[in-house]
């Protein structure tokens, strides 16, 4: 499974790439206006530091604009990924994209028949959103079940990606499932690396070779 992190804060993205796990990064509207930085040299900045693919997101709602909008974040860089929203339109314009070759992350996915659209219009990756489905009591590791299980009946090239992650927890499900990719924020990568009892032995360790020094 490969973890993209999913912020547009560049310390965040320095340290996460540093640790040696991440393998992309996805961002949105909301988290790239939280930066306070022109949007282009903040995409570019991210695309030199991490060697994988960079969701950045059309804001068009018409199909013509969603694949002009798509054609000018591209060249951005060659990592760039361009989010798409799951609507009638942007499916259109994800069909017209990947007939161009300009990769494609269909995002807002929250249903088993969203994702198998996306699939079929030749999305390179799909988003669910799994925490938000919990927030309104739906259960959204099942939707990613299904999914995974529609995608692999068929063989789609499409890569599921598990976005809204809250927790570790939500970590370890996305991997039991086999999704492609978790899309995690950074302070979720910092709780995966954590533990009570390796807290305690590391520091059980220190003790002990203290007493062994003084020795």
């Amino acid at each position: 499974m490969k973890f993209f992190i999913d912020t547009a804060n560049i310390e965040e993205i320095k340290k996460a790439w540093e640790l040696g796990v991440i393998d992309g990064v996805t961002t949105n509207p909301s988290l790239i206006s939280k930066e306070k930085r022109e949007p282009t040299s903040l995409l570019r900045e991210i695309c030199h530091i991490v060697a994988g693919p960079v969701s950045a997101e059309a804001m068009s709602l018409k199909a013509d604009e969603i694949v002009e909008e798509a054609e000018g974040l591209a060249k951005i860089h060659d990592n760039i990924v361009v989010k798409i929203p799951m609507t009638e339109d942007g499916l259109m314009a994800v069909k017209r994209l990947s007939a161009g070759e300009i990769e494609t992350n269909v995002t807002l996915v929250f249903s088993p028949s969203q994702a198998l659209l996306a699939a079929k219009a030749g999305a390179t990756y799909v988003s669910l959103f799994v925490g938000r489905l919990d927030d309104i009591s739906h259960t959204g590791m099942g939707i990613a079940r299904e999914v995974r299980e529609i995608f692999k009946n068929y063989l789609f090239d499409a890569k599921i990606i598990v976005a809204s992650i809250r927790n570790p927890i939500h970590v370890v499900e996305v991997a039991k499932i086999g999704a492609d990719i978790a899309t995690i924020p950074y302070s979720v990568i910092t709780k995966l690396t954590r533990h009570p009892l390796t807290d305690i032995g590391i520091k059980n360790f220190l003790s002990d070779w203290e007493e062994v020094k003084g020795k």
